[in-house]
């Protein structure tokens, strides 16, 4: 997604950029609850496509029983 101007970041972004800024940092956000996001979304992202792996297993072995 391209943004050209703040008020095209959707609300989420928004809610997110909240959650993480810290007037204490130099950089602006706090890097420990940035980080925690980080690693629980690509968590959710590990636990969808595992699931997908599995289901994806389950059509092919269907597959096979019909040839």
């Amino acid at each position: 997604m391209k943004i050209n101007n703040i008020n095209d970041i959707p609300l989420s972004y928004k809610k997110i950029e909240k959650l993480i800024s810290s007037d204490e940092s130099v950089v602006g956000i706090d890097a420990k609850k940035t980080h925690i996001i980080i690693i629980h979304m690509l968590k959710e992202m590990s636990l969808k496509i595992e699931d997908m792996d599995q289901r994806l297993g389950t059509l092919e072995q269907e597959i096979k029983k019909k040839i």
